[in-house]
């Protein structure tokens, strides 16, 4: 049976934006944001993070140093009893002709082979356009754009909804 899954974007949506967020000293989680995730766990949904990661590719940070803040993000979460099914990301920089950075899908297409998910039942919660075109690409219509990351223009949004941030998205997804 395909399962439904809300896939959140990471910086902006779950941490504040930073750039080149890399070190754990730097990470603060935005407000709500387990709350969010609890609440889509009780709505049975499985969450995936996907991200952009060109600050591998442009050598600001290694491999080792993205892996390591991680496991301890997935670790804060573990300790509010949330399970994060599955963390994707793209080490590409932007002029990359690969399929997995966003706003191209493939890191969506690659959970959905992984885990068999329905992508008619899911959401993406991302805080750029090109979270909203790698959803909408991947057949995912249930879209949030968060304001608590990136200057976005709201008048050409592709997105279903805009919120000030992941917590108030809890109330669009129990609908």
């Amino acid at each position: 049976m395909a399962i439904k899954t809300i896939f959140l974007d990471r910086d902006g949506v779950i941490n504040k934006e930073v750039g080149y967020l890399h070190r754990i000293e730097d990470f603060i989680f935005i407000d709500g944001v387990f709350e969010a995730c609890l609440s889509f766990k009780q709505l049975e949904y499985q969450i995936i993070i996907i991200s952009n990661q060109s600050g591998i590719a442009r050598g600001y940070f290694t491999l080792f140093e993205y892996e390591k803040l991680t496991k301890w993000m997935l670790n804060q979460f573990s300790k509010k009893n949330i399970s994060i099914l599955d963390v994707f990301f793209c080490p590409h920089g932007p002029k990359s002709k690969c399929g997995c950075r966003k706003p191209r899908p493939g890191m969506i297409i690659d959970a959905m082979d992984k885990y068999n998910i329905d992508l008619e039942k899911s959401w993406m919660i991302g805080d750029k356009e090109t979270d909203i075109e790698a959803a909408n690409l991947s057949g995912i219509s249930n879209t949030v754009l968060v304001r608590s990351g990136h200057i976005i223009n709201e008048s050409d949004s592709k997105s279903k909804y805009i919120v000030n941030s992941i917590k108030d998205s809890i109330n669009l997804i129990r609908n």
